[in-house]
């Protein structure tokens, strides 16, 4: 492995290809950098594996992409404040991420994409599935495309971290209730900024309505629409191991984080990795 020849092996599924030959506590050169970024942008979410890192090498390796989004509702390691917990204890019933979403579509400048390091996984269990919103896209109708192309959606977090009592579900684990303030409207249909592909920027977690239309007007639309994107032959499925890491476009993915490992601990540390506008 350790930084002689990058091989990038395709995952079973819609997207998703393993990085072998990297060694991602030691630093990247410019090279290796342009080539992960390019694999992301082709497969939509790259894992490594047997990874041994350090929070301050995690933080540096995701430098590499852009400026780090500090999470202002996720509690933060004691002391990287740029790294979130993603943590689940035996005695919680519920996990953090168990629906289809799109991390921080509810922000005006949505984030480039999620560095997810496991530190600690259950024996069994605890697996992520990743959507290409690419692939959504492609296989709708050029009429319903068309129609798709000229709208925009309202996103928002007020309805999901904006209420205390979701802070008192998640035992601690989220909070900050008053940060919820933010509502960002993008396009329906984007225009990925590396690959090109136009892209499906609906989710099921954080899109509220269509931008002009009342929510009970929007509901159909979107239900059909995440009806179609939640196919399984748009989907791959990651099995974690300790070590291993998930680093996905955000502009470009869906994912859901499975909650079948009751009774076990899975500590998880995410950074994000800041985004530009969307067109």
């Amino acid at each position: 492995m350790r930084n002689s020849k990058i091989e990038i092996r395709p995952s079973s599924g819609a997207l998703g290809a393993e990085i072998l030959g990297l060694d991602l506590a030691t630093p990247l050169d410019t090279a290796s950098v342009g080539t992960l970024k390019g694999a992301l942008a082709d497969h939509g979410v790259i894992f490594f594996r047997d990874q041994s890192l350090k929070p301050a090498e995690h933080i540096a390796f995701a430098r590499n992409f852009g400026p780090i989004n500090i999470n202002r509702f996720f509690k933060t390691d004691a002391a990287h404040p740029e790294i979130a917990e993603v943590r689940k204890e035996p005695d919680q019933a519920k996990n953090i991420g168990g629906n289809w979403h799109t991390d921080h579509s509810y922000d005006q400048i949505p984030a480039l994409g999620s560095i997810l390091l496991a530190r600690e996984v259950p024996p069994r269990g605890g697996d992520t599935l990743f959507a290409c919103m690419a692939k959504a896209f492609e296989t709708l109708s050029p009429g319903l495309q068309r129609t798709l192309e000229g709208l925009r959606a309202v996103h928002s977090s007020r309805h999901v971290f904006g209420r205390p009592q979701y802070g008192r579900e998640m035992n601690g684990r989220i909070g900050n209730p008053e940060a919820a303030t933010q509502d960002a409207i993008h396009p329906v249909v984007i225009r990925h900024p590396d690959s090109g592909r136009k892209i499906l920027f609906v989710n099921p977690g954080f899109t509220t309505h269509i931008d002009g239309w009342t929510e009970a007007e929007s509901k159909g639309l979107l239900e059909m629409l995440y009806q179609h994107a939640r196919r399984p032959d748009f989907q791959t499925r990651f099995q974690w191991r300790e070590g291993s890491i998930a680093f996905w476009d955000n502009r470009a993915t869906w994912h859901y984080a499975v909650n079948d490992y009751q009774g076990e601990r899975r500590m998880m540390h995410r950074i994000t990795v800041e985004g530009v506008a969307l067109q």
